[in-house]
């Protein structure tokens, strides 16, 4: 699967994730959440063929199936960069509702049928899109949240998306707003914000925020940036001290992960 992988890092000219287009919305419209389906996939290394193959595979589902269902209201693909399991590829569609996610399998399966109505045609394209995955895969829905930063950068380079896995707390937490708006909000390395929390999957506790980037350097300049911004909202070290009591116990603990998508496959 090195070939895929190279694919996938020499066609990123630009990368967008899906939930900028999809979540974003003007700050006088009142918040409408949208529901995220997350498969956690992983590449086969015994799979034969190539990365150009299997780009047009996932192409032509994506250009055929996934375009053409209007209750998908964006989708992407996403290859593992910097995770615990070099195998990852997150596939995530989006939808405007729950009962969206049920009427679209129906629809998914209408487009399926017209784009290959011969049935040994269509077992025979499954079979080799499915070669290039194992079988072992785990789902998991997520809600969008308010509290995010549109992406704007004039990059033509690869963005680098940091994703924040976190555990909520107990409840006794305080001060994520106040966070995000005096620091997340303004910190001019982060050219992109985005939060989801759980809605359905192994863990009630997940809540994530994903950071956008346009290099691993503004990484670390971020956390700097954020020092600075929070001695400048919170120059009284008591005041500081405290708001960080309550804010310390929002999530009771995170880990940490790096993905970049496929531009071709985005909606």
């Amino acid at each position: 699967m090195k070939t895929i992988k190279n694919v996938v890092q020499l066609a990123l000219v630009f990368a967008l994730l899906f939930s900028v287009s999809v979540s974003s919305q003007d700050a006088n419209e009142e918040f409408k959440p949208v529901f995220l389906t997350i498969t956690t996939m992983h590449t086969n290394p015994d799979a034969e063929g190539s990365g150009d193959e299997w780009l047009a595979l996932e192409k032509e589902y994506h250009d055929n199936v996934t375009m053409k269902n209007e209750l998908i209201l964006g989708s992407g693909l996403y290859f593992h960069y910097f995770s615990e399991d070099n195998s990852e590829v997150i596939a995530v569609t989006v939808y405007g509702s729950w009962a969206d996610i049920e009427d679209s399998a129906a629809k998914d399966s209408e487009l399926i049928k017209a784009h290959w109505p011969d049935e040994d045609a269509r077992a025979a394209y499954f079979k080799k899109r499915n070669s290039y995955y194992t079988a072992m895969h785990s789902d998991e829905i997520m809600v969008s949240t308010p509290y995010q930063v549109n992406l704007v950068t004039e990059s033509t380079k690869p963005l680098i998306y940091y994703v924040k896995k976190n555990l909520r707390g107990n409840g006794d937490g305080s001060g994520f707003e106040e966070y995000f708006d005096n620091v997340t909000s303004k910190n001019k390395y982060v050219k992109g914000y985005f939060t989801h929390t759980h809605r359905y999957g192994a863990n009630s506790r997940d809540a994530h925020e994903v950071f956008v980037f346009e290099n691993f350097s503004d990484i670390e300049k971020a956390f700097d940036e954020d020092s600075r911004l929070v001695n400048e909202h919170w120059p009284n070290e008591d005041a500081r001290k405290e708001f960080f009591k309550g804010y310390s116990k929002i999530f009771a603990g995170h880990g940490d992960a790096i993905y970049q998508n496929v531009p071709e496959l985005e909606k």
